[in-house]
């Protein structure tokens, strides 16, 4: 088969459009590839085989990793598919998303502190120590939170507004349910915690008044919004300048019981659509990275989002 026709079967792949155009300008690496198209590595690897074998792109091994980027000695002829190829991938569906997440990829290379902490993570459990546990590591953070005002919307019982409220100068939980909510505040009252206050609202609309806290939790929640863009939006009114939100929550996934056992509205979130959600809402300096993955099915896995007003 001639070089012609092997790119031309090469480019009739939409994943190897996508490729391409996230390599035009940036050397990427497989597990980086397989972060921002959310595909499978061994599947990521034959498409990344076949566009290496038409010379559309090159490769370089880096210890364990392998990094691609543009076949820059590439003939006139193959410069010509490349370019095709961008335009084309750029008329998917998914072009938005992968820019994001290769936006959000490329500025998360520099932040060794982040990298290093997953290496940490990662080998926490391995070995046994005497004392060390994540119960133990939770309660060393929490004394280290300053005195802040923070609204934890979707708190449910409160059991996170609960350890907020032993270190910050006032937790504000927020919950849809009148019976939940009347039962967290019986329990922070038994409990002495006076500077926990519980109120009923929905997470589009929180009963807090604007530019009043200093952090908006939301844990667990965003996947019961109906409207989570809106909800993101309400967290911003409610934040002073410089105030931070954090989003804890599930990566999209296909379990589809979950609304039915959980009651979910939502199979998780794109950490795309959670970036695209936060920067419409006004908020600066995003991140979003997975910090929790069940072994067990359906393997469930939990992106931590943060963004700040300013």
């Amino acid at each position: 088969m001639s070089s012609t026709l092997k790119s031309l079967r090469a480019l009739s792949d939409q994943t190897r459009l996508r490729i391409v155009a996230l390599l035009e300008s940036n050397e990427l690496s497989v597990n980086e590839l397989q972060e921002v198209t959310r595909l499978g590595q061994s599947r990521i690897s034959t498409h990344l085989g076949l566009l290496t074998e038409c010379e559309l792109l090159c490769s370089r091994r880096d210890g364990k990793r392998s990094f691609y980027k543009l076949n820059p000695k590439a003939d006139a002829v193959t410069g010509e598919f490349i370019q095709l190829a961008i335009r084309g991938a750029k008329e998917l569906p998914e072009h938005e998303s992968d820019q994001i997440n290769l936006k959000r990829i490329l500025q998360r290379r520099g932040e060794q502190a982040q990298v290093y902490f997953n290496q940490v993570a990662g080998r926490f459990d391995r070995v046994y120590g005497p004392g060390r546990s994540w119960q133990a590591f939770g309660h060393l953070l929490l004394r280290i939170l300053p005195p802040i005002v923070v609204a934890d919307l979707g708190a449910g019982e409160g059991l996170l507004s609960e350890l907020l409220a032993r270190r910050c100068k006032r937790v504000i939980a927020v919950d849809n349910s009148e019976k939940i909510v009347a039962f967290g505040a019986a329990k922070a009252k038994k409990n002495g915690l006076k500077n926990l206050e519980f109120r009923q609202g929905d997470l589009q609309n929180p009963p807090v008044d604007p530019n009043s806290v200093d952090l908006v939790v939301l844990s667990q929640a965003l996947h019961h919004a109906s409207d989570p863009a809106e909800a993101i939006r309400s967290a911003h009114r409610i934040l002073r300048n410089g105030g931070q939100i954090m989003i804890l929550d599930l990566l999209k996934h296909a379990f589809e019981k979950a609304g039915e056992l959980y009651g979910d509205r939502w199979s998780g979130f794109a950490e795309s659509d959670l970036h695209r959600w936060l920067e419409d809402a006004g908020f600066k300096r995003v991140e979003i990275s997975i910090v929790a993955a069940e072994e067990q099915p359906p393997h469930f896995q939990t992106l931590l989002a943060s963004g700040e007003k300013g």
